[in-house]
């Protein structure tokens, strides 16, 4: 193990070495005396700080879904000042994932997939993908669309899409295909500004 790792606090590196293990390899994928061992740690502290895997799941999404939604923040503010191209630029957060070394596919939509309905796990993930659908929506009410909800409802369909196909094959032009739909969406339900 790096010595860097040994100096972070025994729950860091619990959930630290549980983010990488399950990006890679799934909820399921991965069990606890594997996390126990990559971050070393004893059993007993694991379950202090997360008494149940369903937990450090949980945990792991939950600090998964502060950095997705913060990268997804940031790709919108980098497309400029109007809410009408930040909808359309939010979409660069996805191409940066596919331009990431080691990209799984979305961790949400792998981890529903692994995850009984009602469990926590689950229930974190449903938590993550209205929060980022209510984000949209102001967007795309600030944008002036016609019908906020379903243009937020089908641009995070286009996101979660372009980020499943990215488990299957990790082209480039998916994430580009989703953004120009996302344009031709948001053109389509946002009159332009007068002028």
């Amino acid at each position: 193990m790096p010595a860097t790792a040994k100096r972070l606090p025994a729950r860091e590196r619990i959930l630290t070495t549980a983010e990488k293990l399950f990006s890679a390899h799934g909820l399921r994928g991965v069990g606890v005396d594997r996390i126990i061992a990559d971050s070393g740690v004893a059993k007993s502290t694991l379950y202090v700080h997360f008494p149940s895997k369903d937990e450090l799941a949980a945990a792991y999404l939950r600090r998964t879904d502060d950095s997705w939604r913060g990268k997804l923040r940031a790709a919108a503010l980098a497309a400029g000042d109007s809410p009408r191209d930040q909808l359309v630029g939010l979409f660069d957060a996805v191409t940066a994932s596919y331009e990431r070394h080691g990209f799984h596919g979305c961790p949400f939509i792998n981890a529903a997939a692994e995850s009984e309905p009602g469990s926590l796990p689950h229930t974190v993930t449903v938590e993550h993908k209205r929060a980022v659908r209510a984000w949209v929506r102001d967007l795309a009410e600030a944008a002036g669309a016609a019908d906020p909800d379903q243009l937020a409802l089908q641009l995070t369909l286009l996101v979660d899409g372009a980020l499943a196909a990215g488990k299957l094959e990790q082209d480039p032009a998916m994430p580009a295909a989703a953004k120009e739909a996302a344009r031709f969406a948001v053109e389509y339900s946002c009159p332009p500004p007068t002028t």
